[in-house]
């Protein structure tokens, strides 16, 4: 019997814990941190600031595209684990926390957070969801924070930049088609729900679930063939 699970009903957002609290743990040694931009991207400046006591290698990258900026910070990265973030996140101290856990204890897999929009309304229906596509399915976005090894990246072979959209959930199934296990962190990457806001809601939730079903189904063929 399959149970379905229900939208639960959404509390307050837990007061993220400043990430100055903790400057003295919050050392990522072996992670470059890496931020794809657009031009004149305002969000960054404030993703910086949650980043500014961790002392480690932060890369910004700008090539035009997304999967190419990615993979352009990745080949200037100098430390063994790569952390992606969109400009747009908000990064907490259970957040860095985490990573320098994950990194020391799983290095082999692919770890990532649970997604939330800062705010209320309409977009926390969408995290509710991204965070059951993720647990169900093992298809996380990019917005949810990926970490991963150095090596393993190569060995995926990076973010394809052949693909006019959705290179994040590519760069996913093409990680499990290699046998890379996801570990689902337990806190949440905050970001916010401006593309909502611009594009309307309605019309990007189901353009998003589109681009998620239509690219998934060809990969998951591949991925049963691979296991037979």
């Amino acid at each position: 019997m399959y149970l379905i699970a229900r939208p639960p009903l959404l509390p307050a957002a837990r007061k993220r814990e400043p990430v100055a609290n903790h400057e003295d743990t919050l050392l990522l040694e072996n992670v470059s941190i890496i931020i794809p931009v657009a031009p004149n991207e305002p969000a960054l400046e404030t993703l910086l600031q949650d980043l500014k006591y961790c002392r480690n290698e932060i890369i910004t990258s700008s090539e035009g595209t997304r999967a190419k900026s990615l993979n352009a910070g990745a080949a200037k990265a100098t430390k063994d684990f790569l952390w992606f973030l969109h400009a747009d996140s908000r990064v907490s101290a259970e957040n860095i926390i985490e990573i320098a856990q994950a990194t020391r204890m799983k290095t082999h897999n692919i770890h990532y957070f649970k997604l939330a929009f800062e705010g209320r309304g309409l977009p926390t229906l969408n995290a509710w969801g991204a965070n059951m596509r993720s647990r169900l399915f093992g298809t996380p976005f990019g917005d949810q924070g990926y970490c991963l090894s150095k090596r393993n990246f190569h060995k995926v072979g990076g973010y394809p930049e052949d693909v006019p959209y959705g290179e994040d959930l590519m760069f996913i199934w093409r990680a499990r088609q290699a046998g890379i296990r996801l570990n689902a962190l337990s806190s949440s990457l905050r970001t916010s729900p401006r593309k909502y806001m611009v594009h309307g809601w309605g019309k990007l939730t189901l353009l998003y679930q589109w681009r998620w079903i239509s690219m998934s189904l060809p990969e998951i063929a591949k991925l049963m063939r691979g296991h037979k």
